[in-house]
């Protein structure tokens, strides 16, 4: 089996435009959380989101492609030009057809929807954009970046929900190991914040009401009382390890195993025995060739809502059993918010960092400490630590389970 390893990431973030302002954000102990100044807000009582600030496609997506993309497909471009540039090559002396393109959105192009129902309902069926469909469907941003790159290996866009992108970096990654691909971009990128988005998730009882942008996502904190609605893109490329080392290519980390399950219990509750996420948790530090005790650190899907980091802390201390005592479980959502179908990509982009620079994301802001969360959550601050090997969680809507297990990468 053929190793795998991250050259190149991209991100466009609540708390960064680009890889090393977010890794500069989470050092500093930085959200991104903020009023919502997009739309009035004065008729829901949502009053809080994790904006993308300052983002500008105009480098990557010039003016007729704006007007003819979601926001969400936009976000996905943009960080795959980073990551593509970040990686030092393009790929061309790769066959296309084994370079990869396996990007999902766990919602997709709601503000076109939003949009165009609108002129719809006002305006007539005739109205209606002709670029509608292709603006809204979650495989748009796959596609696009294809067809920006020529890469005409295996092209699809995973759907499952918050699981979205740890899902498809997963895939990506056993289509490089069992040599189907040499190469892929990989991850996932959402625009959700609109207001008919979170009256569907605050309807629902999932989004925090605090006012407070520092008490509002607070993950493992006992008075933690939803999430926060986030927002961007995270991407990867992936790569054949001898290939990305004959190329002298910077490599952040290897990623090394994939777990992947279902709760097979509801459809937006995780599953309270913990048993399928910890599955996936044990699933993917096995493929790696690794022991419970060989785990340095977890990043946790840690969503700030009452029950998932209940059940998660079940589900770590199932999968890593009296270890999991000695292990640090953060939420880096603590400062981006909940990303969606992007969070996956965007927290296995910061758990590689968090390798190469030995350093552990805190959960920022917890300050009441929850009997029922009796893990070491790391308030203080990022702390200092020799990482070897590490898990990021991604738990969706439907019961969608999946553990990314990454390595320090060593020659």
């Amino acid at each position: 089996m053929r190793r795998v390893v991250i050259t190149g990431i991209g991100a466009i973030t609540p708390i960064g435009n680009d890889p090393k302002t977010m890794w500069d954000s989470i050092l500093a102990g930085k959200h991104g959380i903020a009023e919502i100044d997009r739309f009035d807000t004065s008729d829901i009582d949502i009053k809080l989101a994790a904006m993308v600030k300052g983002f500008d496609p105009s480098p990557v997506v010039d003016k007729k492609e704006q007007r003819r993309t979601d926001i969400y497909c936009q976000y996905a471009l943009c960080a795959a030009a980073q990551a593509m540039t970040d990686c030092g090559s393009d790929l061309k002396d790769l066959d296309p057809y084994r370079v990869g393109v396996i990007v999902g959105s766990g919602i997709g192009g709601i503000q076109t929807f939003e949009e165009e129902h609108t002129k719809f309902e006002q305006k007539g069926n005739k109205r209606v954009s002709v670029f509608f469909i292709p603006m809204l469907i979650s495989n748009m941003a796959a596609g696009l970046i294809s067809i920006r790159t020529g890469f005409k290996g295996v092209n699809f866009a995973p759907v499952t929900a918050c699981a979205t992108s740890s899902h498809a970096i997963g895939e990506a990654f056993r289509q490089i190991k069992h040599g189907y691909l040499d190469a892929c971009i990989t991850g996932g990128a959402e625009a959700s914040i609109t207001k008919f988005s979170l009256a569907g998730f605050n309807n629902m009882g999932a989004l925090s009401k605090s006012t407070d942008p520092d008490r509002a996502s607070i993950p493992f904190d006992k008075e933690r009382d939803g999430f926060v609605m986030g927002e961007g893109a995270g991407m990867l490329v992936l790569e054949e390890y001898e290939h990305a080392k004959a190329r002298g290519a910077h490599i952040y980390a290897e990623i090394a195993g994939y777990g992947a399950t279902g709760d097979a219990y509801h459809i937006t509750s995780p599953a309270p025995d913990g048993e399928a996420a910890a599955k996936a948790m044990q699933l993917a530090f096995e493929e790696a060739g690794l022991k419970a005790e060989d785990i340095d650190y977890v990043n946790a899907h840690g969503t700030s809502t009452p029950i998932n980091e209940r059940y998660e802390t079940i589900a770590v201390k199932k999968a890593l059993g009296e270890h999991a005592k000695d292990t640090p479980v953060s939420s880096t959502k603590s400062m981006t918010g909940h990303m969606l179908g992007a969070a996956g990509a965007v927290e296995a982009i910061i758990t590689a960092l968090a390798l190469e620079n030995g350093v552990i994301p805190q959960t920022l802001g917890y300050k009441v400490p929850d009997e029922d969360c009796d893990l070491d959550c790391v308030p203080e601050g990022p702390r200092k630590a020799d990482l070897r090997a590490a898990l990021s969680n991604s738990l969706g809507f439907g019961g969608h389970n999946a553990t990314l297990c990454l390595k320090k990468y060593a020659d």
